[in-house]
């Protein structure tokens, strides 16, 4: 069923995307304040079901792309956010019917929001990941053979542009170049696609579940209960350690960030490697979980997630793990985004610790 997001939503959205968002995703305090000046300024936004999408639907892409760090500086306007669907609605000659989330990450999570709003169009209550990943290849729909390109895409100066590839890792090879040139941060528009595929190749209710999410944090606070516990709970997933930052080693490169926590308690060291999102949880030298499965840190105390670039030495914080959507264990999607596509010689690991296959997307879409 449809139903609306209002100003009084968005604080429970941004907080449970960048929960999903695995440390990436960008700032979701910035994303949660054009969201809701769009929305003061233009209205609500109908929010759509996959199943109440109709099949002849046409669905794009509203996302910042660059590196998180640069993102908190680098305030977009809604005439930036808009521009890049203005520019796809004119090259195919059709205007976007629908605005879907590439990611629920941070911002991404909330400048569809503000696009939708801006735009007077329903937005999708499903995602292209049900978590963040640092490269704009690694979306479902590209297993799904959908692509990117023509990716359109837009800088705070007024600079333009729309992007023809061969295939999605030569989108994602191409744009990245131009975010470095343009600042490090730039808004796009792409992953052009009809409701009934989009019925395939997204995540389903993965908005309702960032509400929810931040819904049941700011609850857990107010009855003093465990919010942290109660995010492992309700994600299916495992709170993996506890203790305070030690150290963070952090760098902006490339148009990512890059880098590592250390988390200490007693004698034990917890390691979680990132590039945007964390990739890489070690504790000891032991792996616990790694990409494609969700690692998340939260504030010991409130429950809060701490993206990649609010880390900081003296936090308390806890580390949890949760399933990713079973498509990304397919072999497919492990040769895109496990461990050793981001250079770490490992298998990937689930979040319950554990080593075993997935199966190949036909496989998993049939049994879907």
């Amino acid at each position: 069923m449809s139903r609306i997001i209002s100003v009084e939503d968005i604080d429970d959205l941004a907080r449970g995307s960048a929960v999903l968002g695995t440390g990436g995703g960008g700032d979701p305090y910035i994303g949660g304040l054009l969201a809701k000046e769009a929305l003061r300024r233009y209205g609500n936004v109908t929010v759509v079901s996959l199943d109440e999408l109709p099949d002849d639907a046409v669905v794009a892409c509203v996302s910042m792309l660059g590196a998180p760090t640069v993102m908190v500086e680098k305030l977009p306007s809604l005439d930036e956010i808009m521009r890049p669907v203005k520019e796809l609605s004119e090259h195919y000659g059709r205007p976007i019917t629908h605005i879907m989330c590439i990611e629920v990450g941070g911002v991404n999570s909330t400048i569809p929001v503000a696009a939708a709003a801006a735009l007077n169009l329903p937005l999708i209550d499903g995602d292209g990941m049900g978590r963040a990943f640092p490269e704009l290849q690694m979306v479902l729909p590209t297993l799904y053979g959908v692509s990117a390109s023509p990716l359109s895409y837009a800088d705070e100066k007024g600079n333009v542009g729309v992007l023809r590839t061969v295939d999605n890792a030569w989108g994602e090879r191409i744009i990245r170049v131009a975010a470095v040139e343009m600042g490090c941060s730039i808004m796009l528009s792409g992953f052009h696609m009809t409701g009934a595929t989009a019925k395939k190749a997204l995540v389903k209710d993965s908005l309702s579940t960032c509400t929810n999410i931040g819904r049941t944090i700011v609850e857990a606070r107010a009855d003093k209960q465990d919010a942290v516990a109660r995010v492992a709970e309700m994600l299916g997933g495992r709170v993996l350690f506890g203790g305070k930052v030690v150290d963070v080693e952090r760098s902006t490169s490339a148009g990512f960030a890059r880098g590592r926590a250390t988390i200490t308690e007693g004698a034990n060291s917890l390691t979680v490697s990132f590039q945007n999102e964390h990739l890489i949880a070690e504790l000891d030298g032991s792996v616990l979980a790694t990409t494609p499965d969700l690692i998340m840190v939260l504030d010991h105390e409130s429950g809060e997630p701490i993206t990649t670039e609010r880390l900081h030495y003296g936090q308390r914080v806890r580390v949890i793990a949760a399933p990713a959507d079973e498509r990304w264990h397919s072999p497919e999607a492990i040769e895109m985004v496990g461990p050793r596509y981001f250079g770490y010689d490992l298998e990937p690991h689930r979040f319950d610790g554990q080593v075993r296959p997935g199966r190949s997307i036909s496989e998993v879409r049939i049994a879907s």
